[in-house]
């Protein structure tokens, strides 16, 4: 029998000073069962980083041709697509095709490492992407604060991130590969 997706009810409060944008969103998110806490929390994270009225998550993992998170315009244009984790090149590709922005959020250490050496010069004719790495001892630290009723606090000031749950936080420092 197949596992069902967990729920995740979050309070996510941004207050994001390099775009001056400061509001608090309401989320219920679906937890796939073959999903970690880590993985959760990046995907959270980036939503932070992007935060507008129009942003959304998405089917996520359970779809090969959506993003994790994504944007359209009112007239259903894609806007802005983010992915996380290390896609392929054929689906870094497509999805710079598709929307006016990509952003991929890479995670995982060395892995991260070896995926952007192989793809990056293949990406070098894309002006629409943006590839941002996250340390593996950040993302960890952010797993620890996972929890099916979260109230998290995301500050971003100067590219640097502060995470706030309860009585814990964490400092996240994005690394620009592209």
């Amino acid at each position: 029998m197949a596992q069902k997706a967990t729920i995740y009810k979050v309070e996510l409060s941004v207050c994001d000073m390099d775009r001056h944008y400061y509001e608090t969103h309401k989320l219920t998110v679906a937890k796939h069962p073959s999903e970690t806490d880590e993985r959760l929390m990046v995907r959270l994270l980036a939503f932070a980083l992007n935060a507008s009225e129009q942003l959304e998550m998405t089917k996520g993992l359970s779809t090969d041709d959506e993003p994790d998170i994504w944007q359209k315009s009112l007239s259903d244009e894609l806007e802005l697509w983010v992915a996380l984790g290390l896609p392929s090149e054929k689906i870094v590709r497509q999805s710079c095709g598709k929307s006016k922005q990509v952003i991929v959020y890479c995670y995982g250490g060395n892995p991260a490492a070896v995926w952007w050496d192989k793809i990056k010069n293949s990406t070098t004719r894309f002006d629409n992407l943006q590839v941002i790495n996250l340390s593996q001892t950040d993302t960890a630290a952010l797993s620890d604060l996972a929890g099916r009723s979260m109230r998290l606090q995301v500050n971003i000031q100067d590219g640097e991130i502060m995470v706030s749950a309860d009585d814990s936080i964490v400092y996240i420092t994005p690394e620009q590969l592209k």
